[in-house]
C-alpha cells in the first residue's frame, strides 16, 4: 500500500498529477491511496493511477484509516510539520517527504520556496529514485459528460480574497470577448454565483451564460477541456486549462506565478502579474495592489497573443 496526502484543492491536485503518476509507474503492483477531500473525487478520476481516495478535509480532520499500515507514505501536501506528523501516526515502514527536523523527518531534501509546485513534488520523488515528469500534466477528459462546446470560459472568483480581480473589470473583458464574436460563459461555485451574476449582467451576457453553481467538478473540467479559451484569476480553474491544454490568461497578485503559473514552454497560456505591494484593509483582509494594477487592456493584449499563438501553431500543423 501507498499513501499520498495531498488534503487540498482543485489546482493543489492538478499540480501534483506527475508526482502521482510518478508513483503509480514505480509501483505498480501496490494499490495507491490518496488522501484528499472526497469533493475532489470526480478530479482524482481524471487523473489516473489513484486506486482509492480516503476521504480526508484538511490536516485539522481524523484520518479513518483502519487497513494495515502502509509500506510507503507520500507527503505531497506540504514541509510539516503537521502534515508529516499525520502520516507518521499511520505508521508507515517509510516516509518519503521533504526533511523537516521539527517532526523527527530528516532524510528527506531541503524545502525551496522559490521553486514551480509541480518540479517540487517531483524533485522530492527523485531524492527518492522515484522518477517522475514534471510534463506529465495531461487531465483525462470526462466521459458522458455534456457541456457546451467551444465556449470562452470566464472565472472571476478565488477562495482567497487578496487573489480577486475587481469584478467590474472582469465583466469589462467578458464585454469585449462577446463583442468580439467569443461565446462567453461565467463559472464559478455556488458560493460565488451573485458574483458570476453580476459579472454576466454588467457585462450584457444573457441569463444563461451565467454557470457558477450550475456545474459539478466533473462538467467544469469537461467545459474547460472544450473551451476556446480560460480567462482566470490565480485558482483550480487555470490549472484545469493547463491540464487540458486549453489556451487561457491567468492573473496573479500574491502569489508568484514562478510557483503557481503555468508551467515554461506553454505559450498558448499567458501570465499576467502587475507591479505594486500588498495593502493591508481597515478590516484586516488584504487588497493586494500588484493585481489592482493589472488593467482590462493588459488582459485583452494578453488574449491577443495567445489567440495568436493558437493560430500559429493551427496553420503549421494544417
Amino acid at each position: 500500500m501507498i499513501l499520498v496526502l495531498r488534503a487540498l484543492g482543485v489546482g493543489d491536485l492538478a499540480t501534483a498529477v506527475p508526482a502521482l503518476r510518478g508513483l503509480r509507474a514505480a509501483y505498480p503492483d501496490r494499490e495507491v491511496a490518496l488522501l484528499a477531500p472526497a469533493w475532489l473525487g470526480p478530479l482524482v478520476d481524471l487523473v489516473g493511477g489513484v486506486d482509492r481516495l480516503v476521504p480526508l478535509d484538511g490536516l485539522d480532520a481524523d484520518v479513518c484509516w483502519s487497513g494495515p499500515p502502509p509500506t510507503v507514505a507520500v507527503n505531497l501536501h506540504g514541509r510539516g510539520p503537521r502534515s508529516h506528523r499525520l502520516l507518521a501516526a499511520v505508521g508507515p515502514a517509510r516516509l518519503v517527504a521533504f526533511s523537516c527536523p521539527e517532526a523527527g523527518h530528516t532524510d528527506g531534501p531541503e524545502w525551496d520556496g522559490t521553486e514551480h509546485e509541480v518540479r517540487r513534488w517531483c524533485r522530492l520523488l527523485h531524492r527518492y529514485g522515484v522518477p517522475a515528469d514534471p510534463d506529465d500534466l495531461a487531465l483525462r477528459r470526462p466521459v458522458g459528460v455534456a457541456v457546451p462546446d467551444g465556449t470562452t470560459v470566464v472565472h472571476p472568483g478565488t477562495k482567497v480574497e487578496a487573489k480577486r480581480w475587481p469584478a467590474h473589470r472582469f465583466a469589462a473583458v467578458a464585454a469585449a470577448l462577446g463583442a468580439r464574436g467569443h461565446r462567453v460563459v461565467v463559472t464559478g461555485s455556488a458560493a460565488e454565483r451573485d458574483l458570476a451574476g453580476w459579472v454576466a449582467d454588467r457585462a450584457g451576457l444573457p441569463p444563461g451564460a451565467v454557470l457558477a453553481g450550475r456545474t459539478d467538478l466533473a462538467e467544469l473540467a469537461a467545459l474547460v477541456a472544450q473551451a476556446r479559451l480560460v480567462v482566470s484569476g490565480d485558482t483550480g480553474v487555470a490549472h484545469l486549462a493547463t491540464g487540458y491544454g486549453t489556451p487561457s490568461v491567468v492573473l496573479f497578485g500574491p502569489e508568484s506565478p514562478q510557483v503557481w503559473g503555468p508551467p515554461p514552454g506553454r505559450p498558448w497560456h499567458r501570465v499576467v502579474h502587475g507591479a505594486g505591494q500588498d495593502c493591508p484593509t481597515a478590516d484586516g483582509e488584504s487588497t493586494d495592489l500588484r493585481l489592482v494594477s493589472v488593467q482590462v487592456e493588459e488582459v485583452l493584449s494578453a488574449v491577443d497573443e495567445v489567440e495568436r499563438t493558437v493560430r500559429g501553431a493551427g496553420a503549421v500543423a494544417a
